[in-house]
């Protein structure tokens, strides 16, 4: 059995669709929506490919309408694309989103699988990084072999105390300075992590032609061409900083 595991989409549709893995079945990890321009074709690709969906922080916000407010970061940025996401969805999308569960579990050749979007304790909200033992506490009763979470990211696989734990990154907006598409692939149980070059500048050009802000459009070329939210800062500044804080 081959998985195609993916999270965080974020209405890049461009992204997303630059996918061409082969795959028996999909687990989407959340965060279909928000950030990016094509919401609706998103959606209706996940819907299509009959995938296990769990409910991400940013699909509950779209489907139940919450406003969010916010002058910097990405909250700025779900703030000006959150209005034009819930328009840009039909009934049955919406309905889909609304009604997408915070956990599920289920067993593929045999291996036990807890699919969701932030952690165990916090399905929706919490984030966890690469840290074993902050996982390996959070898993310890769960009774799974294989937990695959998304919200952070950040694409990372590790073991926490003999479950495996696996976030295959986003695909619509990294946050780990490389700006591909992120996802992962679980083919007869070995889980092998993938990025992706795709067309960023198709993306971008979808985005400036929305009805938002120049600011946040420059926000989400800058994170979609850096792979995170700000520029890198160059090696020579690095060192000057370093310099005047020491």
């Amino acid at each position: 059995m081959r998985i195609l595991v993916i999270s965080d989409i974020h209405s890049n549709s461009v992204a997303l669709e630059s996918i061409r893995e082969k795959f028996d079945i999909c687990f989407c990890l959340g965060d279909l929506v928000d950030y990016g321009p094509n919401p609706a074709r998103c959606v209706q690709w996940v819907m299509e490919n009959k995938a296990e969906v769990v409910r991400g922080n940013h699909d509950h916000g779209t489907a139940h309408s919450v406003a969010v407010v916010g002058d910097t970061g990405f909250r700025y940025l779900t703030s000006v694309t959150r209005p034009l996401q819930w328009a840009a969805l039909d009934s049955s999308q919406r309905n889909f989103l609304a009604r997408l569960p915070l956990t599920r579990r289920l067993v593929v050749d045999g291996v036990r699988y807890l699919l969701l979007h932030g952690t165990p304790r916090d399905p929706l909200d919490e984030y966890l990084r690469r840290d074993p033992a902050a996982w390996a506490e959070q898993v310890k009763d769960q009774e799974v072999d294989v937990v695959c979470v998304g919200h952070s990211h950040m694409q990372f696989e590790l073991d926490a105390g003999g479950v495996r734990i696996l976030n295959p990154g986003s695909v619509g907006l990294p946050r780990d300075s490389d700006p591909r598409a992120a996802y992962a692939i679980i083919d007869n149980g070995k889980i092998q992590l993938k990025r992706l070059r795709y067309d960023i500048e198709k993306a971008i050009a979808m985005n400036d032609a929305l009805p938002i802000p120049d600011e946040a459009k420059a926000m989400y070329r800058t994170c979609l061409t850096n792979g995170r939210l700000r520029p890198p800062v160059a090696a020579e500044s690095k060192s000057a900083i370093l310099e005047n804080s020491a």
